[in-house]
C-alpha cells in the first residue's frame, strides 16, 4: 500500500461494532492505514469484522491491540469509553493520537485528561452518522461520507492531534466543526437525544394491541427507538442536566397542546403546528 503524507502506520479501532466497523471499511478503502486493527472482549464481533473485512488483524488483549498504534479510536459506548482510557493508556506510544466517538462529551473529556499520561493528544469527536442496527454485520465504508463529525478539543489539545483527527473524518467525507464539550453536550440534548427519549416514549405508550395498525408514519417516527438500550442508558446517565431540561420543556409543550385540544382551541393549535412544520422544513 502506497502511503499518503499524513497517513498512519497503524490505527487501532476499539470495539467493532456498527460505527467501529464502518471505520475500519472506510479506513481501507481511503487507505489512510497501512494496518487496522481492532480490539473487542468478544470474539465473536471480532471474527464478524474479520469475516467483513473492517479490520486486518483482531485482539482481545488491550496490549497487542495498542502497541506502535499511531492513532486509537475509541468506538464504543460512553461508559466503556472511560473505562478504557486508563485501559490503554500504558500501552499508548509516545504521540499516539487518541480519539472517540461518543454521543456525550464532557465526561469523555474530563476522563481523558485524569486518566491519559499525555492527555495534549486526546481530541474528542462524535460523528453525526449511524442506524438503529448494530454489529459490524450492517458497517458500511460509506457511512461517513456526507455526515457532520464534530471535533470537541481543548485550548490545551496538541495542534497535531487536532490536525491528525480533522484529516481523518474530512477523509471519509465528513464536515468537520468544531465545539467545546459543553457545547456538544447541550446541542446534542435537543437534536439527538431528547427524540430518542422520546421515542422510547411513545413507543411505551402505544398499547401492544394497537400495533398491528401501525401505519409509515408511525415506523418513521419511532424508527430510533429500536436502538440500543444499553446505549441510550448511557448517554442520557452521561448528559442527563441537557437531557432534563429538554425534557422538561417538551413537557411543557405537550401540556399546551393538551390544553389546546381540551378547550378546542383551534387558532391555537394551528398555530403551534405551523410553528413546528416551519421549523422543521428548515432541517
Amino acid at each position: 500500500m502506497i502511503l499518503g503524507r499524513r497517513s498512519c502506520r497503524k490505527i487501532t479501532i476499539v470495539g467493532v461494532g456498527l460505527i467501529g466497523g464502518s471505520l475500519g471499511l472506510a479506513i481501507k478503502k481511503h487507505r489512510l492505514a497501512k494496518e487496522v486493527a481492532g480490539l473487542s472482549y468478544n470474539q465473536d464481533s471480532l471474527e464478524a469484522a474479520l469475516n467483513n473485512r473492517a479490520i486486518d488483524v483482531g485482539f482481545t488483549d488491550v496490549g497487542k491491540a495498542i502497541r506502535h498504534a499511531d492513532m486509537v479510536i475509541l468506538a464504543s459506548p460512553v461508559d466503556s469509553i472511560i473505562r478504557l482510557l486508563p485501559a490503554i493508556n500504558p500501552y499508548l506510544k509516545r504521540g499516539c493520537v487518541v480519539t472517540d466517538v461518543g454521543s456525550a462529551k464532557v465526561e469523555i473529556v474530563e476522563a481523558a485528561q485524569k486518566k491519559l499520561s499525555d492527555p495534549r493528544f486526546f481530541v474528542g469527536a462524535h460523528p453525526m452518522a449511524g442506524s438503529e442496527k448494530t454489529g459490524s454485520d450492517h458497517a458500511r465504508a460509506d457511512m461517513f461520507e456526507g455526515s457532520l463529525c464534530l471535533m470537541t478539543p481543548l485550548d490545551s489539545t496538541h495542534k497535531n492531534a487536532v490536525n491528525k483527527v480533522k484529516w481523518l473524518w474530512s477523509s471519509l467525507g465528513a464536515k468537520v466543526k468544531r465545539l467545546s464539550a459543553e457545547e456538544h453536550d447541550e446541542i446534542m440534548a435537543y437534536v439527538s437525544h431528547l427524540p430518542h427519549v422520546v421515542a422510547y416514549a411513545m413507543m411505551s405508550t402505544i398499547p401492544t394491541k394497537h400495533l398491528s395498525y401501525a401505519g409509515q408514519g408511525l415506523k418513521d417516527t419511532t424508527r430510533i427507538a429500536a436502538s440500543s438500550a444499553q446505549m441510550w442508558n448511557d448517554i442520557c446517565m452521561a448528559n442527563a442536566k441537557n437531557v432534563v431540561k429538554g425534557l422538561d420543556e417538551m413537557v411543557r409543550n405537550l401540556a399546551e397542546l393538551r390544553q389546546a385540544i381540551v378547550h378546542h382551541d383551534q387558532k391555537r393549535l394551528i398555530r403551534d403546528f405551523n410553528t413546528a412544520r416551519e421549523k422543521r422544513e428548515k432541517i
